[in-house]
C-alpha cells in the first residue's frame, strides 16, 4: 500500500472514530489549513507574476472552506443550542459572504479576518471537545475532510 492510500485511510478512520466534538475541531481545523493555503498562494500572486493555475488553486481552497462552514451550519442544533446556535448560524453566514467577497476579490485581509475567527472558534472547540467525557462516535459527516 503506497503512503498517500495509508495517510487517506489513517484519516478516514480517525473521522469515522471521532466524537461529535473531536468531528468539529476537526472541520475548522481543515477550514483554517484551506484558508492559510490560500492565504500563501495570495502572498507568492503579489511577489511572482499572477499565474492562473495558481488563482484557481485560491479560489478552490476558498471554496472547500466555504463547504466546510455549510457543513457547520446544517450540523447546528437550534433546539439543544438555544441562542448560541443562533449566533453560530449568523458568523457562519458571515463567513461565507466574505470569502465570496475575498474570492472575487482576492482580498487577503478579509481572509485572514475570517481564518483567525475560525482559528479562535477551533481553539473553544477543542477545550469543549478535551472538557467533554461523552464523546461518543457520530454519524458520518456529509463532507470529506480526508483528503
Amino acid at each position: 500500500m503506497s503512503y498517500k492510500n495509508a495517510s487517506s485511510t489513517y484519516k478516514e478512520t480517525k473521522i469515522r472514530t471521532a466524537g461529535q466534538g473531536q468531528l468539529i475541531v476537526m472541520l475548522y481545523d481543515e477550514a483554517v489549513k484551506q484558508l492559510t493555503k490560500a492565504l500563501e498562494l495570495l502572498e507568492l500572486n503579489k511577489t511572482d507574476k499572477k499565474d492562473p493555475g495558481r488563482i484557481e488553486q485560491i479560489s478552490k481552497a476558498i471554496m472547500k472552506t466555504e463547504e466546510i462552514i455549510t457543513e457547520l451550519m446544517v450540523s447546528l442544533n437550534f433546539e439543544q443550542g438555544g441562542e448560541i446556535s443562533k449566533n453560530l448560524f449568523s458568523l457562519y453566514t458571515w463567513f461565507n459572504r466574505e470569502l465570496v467577497e475575498a474570492n472575487i476579490s482576492q482580498s487577503i485581509p478579509r481572509i485572514v479576518v475570517v481564518r483567525d475567527m475560525l482559528a479562535d472558534l477551533k481553539n473553544t472547540w477543542n477545550t469543549v471537545a478535551s472538557q467533554s467525557k461523552v464523546d461518543q462516535p457520530s454519524e458520518a459527516v456529509g463532507l470529506n475532510i480526508a483528503g
